[in-house]
């Protein structure tokens, strides 16, 4: 299945263990935007700035589920959205 994960980074150099998550769990990175640097609405933690991220990318839907338990327990990750695009 496809998902599309957006995400929000304290720097931009922690996408690296996101990409590694992918690749522990069997996916595979399909497209990657990087949308720079962006001042947050308000703050999130000590965080009033972030990097965000778009990937599109492909995994087992069985294996979705503890990929999202790791993304929840990476402290690095403000905050992450993860949608199905396809089916």
């Amino acid at each position: 299945m496809k998902y599309e994960l957006t995400l929000l980074l304290e720097k931009e150099a922690y996408l690296q263990i996101v990409k590694d998550l992918i690749t522990t769990f069997k996916g595979k990175l399909e497209k990657e935007e990087k949308w720079g640097e962006k001042t947050l609405a308000y703050p999130i933690g000590k965080n009033k700035k972030a990097f965000y991220f778009h990937l599109l990318i492909s995994m087992d839907k069985k294996a979705i589920k503890e990929f999202r338990q790791k993304l929840n327990f990476e402290e690095k990750i403000i905050r992450y959205l993860l949608l199905v695009v396809e089916k």
